[in-house]
């Protein structure tokens, strides 16, 4: 069973260190369609990365955020104002990261300021960030790549998944002109932390799913993020389910694993077991590339 069911990665180096890859494509017994990685608002396009991918054959999804790291000497990161980017006041560097993104000529999907009905970041509502100014630095920085002719971008929209219905989404959505593909992260902490429990995937991705397709049922949906941790049930059943989960779903292009050892074990490669598991239910049949 298979509705064509795409596979991507996040690794630690985004591609530059090609054991990793090698290691998850082992694993996973193919190799990645999308590579993601992840960098701050102030510097220059990653284009190391970038190419990495390319050379993988595989599409990157450029997750840019807006903060930045302190200065030497000091810890954590600073925010960028997503009212001063709507306003137009970084508009220099949008300009620098258009004109290379149109002069490197690729296909890039770029998810900017992610997980934003979370409370972990400073672009939320948490972090004292309304949805009206959210979708106004999202609708400027599409404007100036669009003006400044970076016609391979890509945008991905990516919320946290929620595990129920409260969180509504249609306040911080930019608008069907605005983002090409809908994204979501979703992980199943299991009981890694104290008040977390093991929840399967449609507990994880159902509510999001609904709410994405009542917001926008057009575009298709891609799992930007997910993990599964190990303390709480077992991950390897737990990757099998998810991936018929998946399968089931005609609108979700594929999944990108968050291959990362990090607040918990999320990897698939964490034990033989969970990678065979992704082996034994999905099969790879032929070599995936790039698909835009």
């Amino acid at each position: 069973m298979t509705n064509g069911l795409g596979f991507g990665v996040s690794v630690p180096s985004g591609l530059l260190d090609g054991r990793e890859w090698r290691d998850v494509t082992t694993a996973a017994g193919r190799p990645p369609r999308w590579s993601l990685f992840f960098v701050d608002f102030r510097p220059d396009v990653p284009l190391a990365h970038l190419q990495a991918a390319a050379d993988h054959d595989a599409l990157p999804i450029l997750t840019w955020e807006p903060w930045h790291w302190a200065q030497q000497g000091t810890s954590g990161h600073v925010p960028v104002s997503l009212s001063a980017i709507a306003a137009g006041r970084h508009d220099g560097l949008l300009h620098r990261w258009a004109d290379t993104l149109r002069s490197w000529g690729r296909p890039v999907h770029l998810r900017f300021a992610h997980e934003f009905n979370g409370q972990w970041y400073p672009w939320s509502a948490a972090g004292g960030t309304p949805a009206a100014t959210y979708v106004d630095a999202w609708r400027h920085v599409h404007a100036v790549f669009t003006n400044r002719g970076a016609d391979a971008v890509s945008w991905v929209w990516s919320p946290n998944a929620v595990l129920d219905d409260s969180s509504d989404l249609a306040p911080w959505y930019p608008g069907d002109e605005y983002v090409d593909v809908l994204g979501v992260d979703g992980y199943n902490w299991g009981t890694s932390r104290a008040w977390t429990t093991w929840t399967e995937p449609e507990g994880v991705f159902d509510a999001t799913f609904a709410a994405l397709r009542a917001l926008a049922p057009a575009k298709p949906i891609l799992v930007t993020e997910v993990g599964c941790a190990e303390a709480g049930g077992c991950k390897a059943r737990w990757i099998e389910s998810f991936v018929r989960y998946l399968q089931r779903q005609p609108d979700v292009e594929g999944f990108v694993w968050f291959e990362h050892d990090k607040e918990t074990d999320w990897r698939i490669a964490s034990s033989e077991r969970t990678a065979r598991a992704l082996r034994d239910v999905w099969p790879s049949r032929e070599t995936e590339g790039v698909r835009a």
